[in-house]
């Protein structure tokens, strides 16, 4: 099996009929080359599907044109992001490359800064970082942070009003009469989840209701780390009646263990979550969840990295976006 030769720049000019400079000048959109030239020259370079090596842009323009989106891993929340993402690169210019390490850089902290060493310098202008486990990357392109490590970063963030939401979805459960209210908490190197147990505890404070400690588990926000959390949870001596769940991954991988322990949703315990991804309303029961607007995170993420590469300055360097509940069919009254 041969593998296809890639197409030059020298290819282009012979089959035009032209020189090397001519095919060069009508690549990069100089003058000098009559209309009828430019055409024939643009038909050879579509009929060939050549494109110009990025490397040489680079050396040229001093700009790559390319923006990049890293994540450790590609997963419900990060590929959400991504369609925010892309439609905040339609017409800017700019193309959008996602990076990751197939997460392996969930277990090594500081992956930001070795994949933007990968790709500094000749392939991006500048990166949104999804979820980072630091906050100094110390990197010399305009860098954007969504859900970023706790901390005061100099970077500017976009993240959801995580406090309120988890205030709405406590007050949720207390409002149908839960008392025995469990918390499966999130990543704990993450703003996001310190802010989400805080508003937890703040709903019970405000009802009077005081935290069983046995029942805050760490669940990571990962559906594997979860699972023994939820566990623990539910098999032990007394279990809560309603489980607040930090993201809908650890909330569903919470109904699948009920399920397992013959429990049923809601009628023996409710679950809510936290992020409305598509898989939140694709489960059984479909699940409360409290929707934080990914999307709209990616695309503002975007929008205020092409702001930075452009030199214009930020109307805010730090965003937060609200939240809201949206009640499915995992919550319902205690038995």
């Amino acid at each position: 099996m041969t593998t296809a030769r890639r197409v030059t720049i020298h290819d282009v000019a012979f089959a035009a009929g032209v020189s090397v400079a001519t095919v060069s000048k009508v690549v990069n959109g100089r003058y000098g080359v009559a209309s009828s030239t430019t055409e024939r020259v643009q038909g050879v370079i579509d009929d060939l599907g050549y494109e110009s090596s990025l490397v040489a842009r680079t050396l040229r323009a001093r700009r790559t044109g390319v923006i990049g989106i890293l994540v450790a891993d590609f997963e419900p929340f990060s590929t959400e992001l991504l369609k925010g993402a892309a439609r905040a690169v339609r017409s800017s210019g700019y193309e959008l490359v996602a990076y990751s390490a197939g997460g392996s850089g969930l277990e090594q902290p500081g992956w930001e800064r070795r994949y933007l060493n990968r790709l500094s310098g000749t392939l991006i202008d500048g990166a949104v970082l999804v979820t980072p486990t630091v906050v100094d990357v110390g990197y010399s392109a305009p860098v954007v942070a969504v859900d970023p490590h706790t901390g005061h970063p100099d970077m500017p963030t976009v993240v959801s009003d995580n406090q309120d939401g988890a205030l709405l979805a406590t007050e949720h459960l207390i409002s149908l009469g839960h008392r025995d209210i469990g918390f499966l908490a999130g990543r704990s190197d993450l703003e996001s989840a310190q802010r989400r147990e805080a508003g937890f505890r703040q709903a019970m404070s405000k009802a009077g209701l005081t935290v069983n400690e046995h029942w805050v588990q760490p669940g990571d926000y990962e559906a594997e780390r979860a699972d023994p959390a939820a566990h623990a949870l539910l098999e032990g001596p007394t279990r809560p009646t309603a489980v607040f769940a930090a993201n809908d991954l650890s909330a569903i991988q919470t109904i699948t263990v009920a399920r397992s322990l013959g429990l049923r949703v809601p009628l023996d315990l409710s679950v809510v979550g936290f992020d409305n991804i598509p898989e939140s309303a694709l489960c059984d029961p479909a699940l409360t969840t409290i929707d934080q607007p990914i999307q709209e995170m990616g695309f503002q993420a975007v929008h205020m990295l092409l702001e930075l590469i452009g030199g214009r300055a930020l109307d805010a360097t730090h965003l937060s976006l609200p939240t809201a509940l949206v009640q499915r069919g995992s919550t319902a009254p205690p038995a």
